[in-house]
């Protein structure tokens, strides 16, 4: 924490807490407090402050600076505040007004005290040293507090759950219910941002989602999130569609800008739409940053709008993966050089979304920047978020090895969001072994997702083109969660129908999100996984995936005309029980040709109960 918060906190809680008993809560300057008081739950303090714009000569995103922080007890959060322009603008499109906000997600009951700092200055938004700024008046070093109870949400909602954190292990853990995730869902498409219900979104390429194959799957408790009527509807819809297969993230970028689709603009363009369009459109000019945008400024009605999506997502229990950058942009900010651009793209995206319960920033898809840079970026978001969440970055299936100036204490990156490139994912399983063993030697290990299996141009088809989906399930889903990643995202490649472009329907791989539904079950139903590691060596043949807590529970996968193996288990003599998962229906445990072993070193397991050459799942558990 640096002088300047340490001086609000001394002085704003010791003089207004002990001699003026917080009666700043009453003054004009105090906040308006809104939503629900209670643990888990966004707590959102909007304040009055300069009556200003979007474009004003002072800007309000980068010469104001808005922090408040958070105590209770020993917990403490800075949180970075936003320009809301008329606090409203979801609904209004407003580019202008006087009010400011935070948003804060408390982990604590009880009362929380906060203290705002609220600054004025060149460049403000972004600088390390806050001595030199001054104060910008209004809510400027007024304090409160208010009182937060239990939560009272439950199943999927991410407010039942808590905080998803990194926690040193291999797997992403809830603060509430201590629960580590599997995550199954979606990479694709890119551009989910590109929808015509967000303001001032372009149409560049025709690639603007309207997503109206998902209208029929809107619901009611969806209603408080639309704006502007009905706006929102079809995307929400997707939303409540995924939730209800199970599968739990999806991946969005925020910024794409000269990339493959040029729709997602979080920033304020210099000219409409309709000229943007027509520069964009021709896949030759690549200079759109430097003509056309106002690179410190942003849409506060569309980031608005996109909050409305992610609030609901929310309550679905996603996991949110915010792509921030793609190959095509991470040179553009400040010519590839993390400064004052870069700074402050992250500021307004931690500000305005890092309170969220379930979410990871990753720093680049593609990303072949200089690692340096990588590592600038990567201190920053982490000294800047108050939540510490995961942070990730992709890069190049032949490029992986750039991870190895990463891993361990050479960045604060927890992870690595993996791409691969095998037709048949054959390169998966072992690509995650890989990066899990040398991540775990620095005594730091990753959480490691796979989020793009597959080739580009193909990838996960359609279930018109591959309704069984038996190579993907075998070797990329299961491939992953047996060596001990946490989860997997589709990528839908660029050829098919329903692409990482152009998809607007999920249901275009309904029968494989059910293959994913029992995938997670099974993990999340059978297994202690956090307590396992892989353990491939113990099986008799070469193709078979083990994931084990040695002595107590072994999970077996059978690829296709495997039919049966050996496993060692060990010479103790112990009974187990053999039991058998069908991957591709999921269902109850069955009994095959044999149902109990002796642990005496290699041990048979028998048959699978029926269609002999499919892929199978072997449960070996102790009795």
């Amino acid at each position: 924490m640096n002088k300047h918060f340490q001086k609000r906190l001394g002085v704003s809680f010791l003089l207004a807490g002990i001699l003026a008993g917080f009666a700043a809560c009453d003054s004009p300057s105090a906040p308006v407090i809104k939503g629900e008081l209670k643990k888990w739950h966004t707590i959102t303090l909007a304040f009055s402050g300069p009556d200003t714009r979007e474009l004003a000569a002072d800007n309000p995103f980068l010469d104001y600076r808005l922090d408040v922080t958070f105590t209770n007890g020993d917990q403490t959060f800075v949180v970075p505040g936003f320009y809301a322009a008329d606090g409203n603008a979801a609904e209004t499109g407003a580019d202008a007004g006087a009010v400011w906000m935070t948003r804060f997600t408390p982990n604590r009951i009880g009362e929380w005290y906060y203290s705002v700092s609220f600054l004025k200055g060149n460049n403000v938004a972004v600088l390390d040293d806050l001595d030199i700024a001054q104060s910008a008046g209004f809510a400027d070093g007024i304090t409160g507090l208010f009182t937060v109870a239990e939560s009272d949400k439950s199943g999927i909602d991410n407010r039942a759950k808590g905080r998803l954190n990194y926690v040193g292990e291999p797997y992403l853990k809830y603060e509430e219910n201590q629960k580590y995730l599997i995550k199954v869902g979606v990479d694709a498409p890119e551009n989910l941002l590109a929808y015509e219900d967000f303001d001032a979104t372009p149409n560049v390429f025709g690639l603007r989602k309207n997503w109206q194959p998902h209208e029929k799957d809107f619901a009611e408790d969806a209603q408080p999130f639309l704006w502007q009527g009905v706006k929102g509807k079809n995307l929400l819809g997707a939303i409540r569609y995924l939730a209800s297969e199970e599968l739990n993230v999806f991946s969005f970028l925020t910024f794409n800008v000269d990339g493959d689709d040029r729709n997602i603009l979080p920033h304020l363009l210099k000219v409409p739409n309709e000229d943007y369009e027509r520069y964009a459109n021709d896949k030759k000019h690549k200079n759109a940053w430097d003509s056309l945008f106002h690179q410190t400024r942003f849409d506060v009605s569309k980031l608005e709008q996109w909050e409305r999506i992610f609030e609901y997502a929310e309550t679905q229990g996603m996991f949110l993966h915010f792509k921030t950058h793609e190959t095509e942009t991470d040179h553009l900010m400040d010519n590839g050089v993390f400064g004052v651009q870069g700074k402050l793209y992250y500021r307004e995206l931690i500000a305005r979304f890092g309170h969220h319960l379930a979410l990871n920033w990753n720093l680049g898809e593609e990303n072949n920047q200089p690692i340096e840079e990588v590592i600038k970026a990567a201190n920053y978001v982490r000294k800047l978020d108050p939540y510490q969440h995961h942070l990730v970055i992709h890069t190049f299936p032949n490029a992986d090895d750039r991870y190895g100036a990463l891993i361990g204490d050479q960045s604060p990156l927890t992870g690595a969001s993996l791409q691969l490139s095998d037709s048949e994912f054959w390169d998966v399983h072992p690509r995650v072994l890989k990066w899990r063993e040398k991540s775990m030697e620095t005594g730091k290990p990753w959480a490691l997702a796979v989020d793009e299996p597959g080739k580009a141009n193909t990838a996960l088809l359609p279930d018109d083109e591959d309704p069984e989906h038996n190579l993907a399930r075998q070797n990329a889903l299961w491939g992953t969660l047996m060596a001990g990643g946490y989860g997997v995202e589709w990528y839908f490649g660029y050829k098919s129908p329903h692409s990482d472009l152009t998809c607007q329907d999920f249901r275009s791989r309904d029968a494989f999100w059910d293959q994913n539904r029992h995938a997670r079950q099974f993990f999340e139903g059978f297994l202690p996984y956090w307590e396992m590691e892989p353990t491939d060596h113990l099986t008799s043949d070469t193709v078979s995936y083990c994931l084990s807590k040695e002595h107590e529970i072994y999970a077996i996968l059978l690829p296709q005309g495997l039919q049966t193996t050996e496993v060692d288990l060990g010479d103790s003599g112990r009974s187990f029980s053999v039991r058998w998962y069908d991957p591709r229906q999921g269902g109850d445990l069955q009994s095959g040709s044999i149902d109990k072993v002796v642990s005496k070193g290699l041990t048979a397991i028998g048959l699978p109960p029926k269609e002999e050459e499919a892929d199978w799942v072997v449960l070996i558990t102790n009795l």
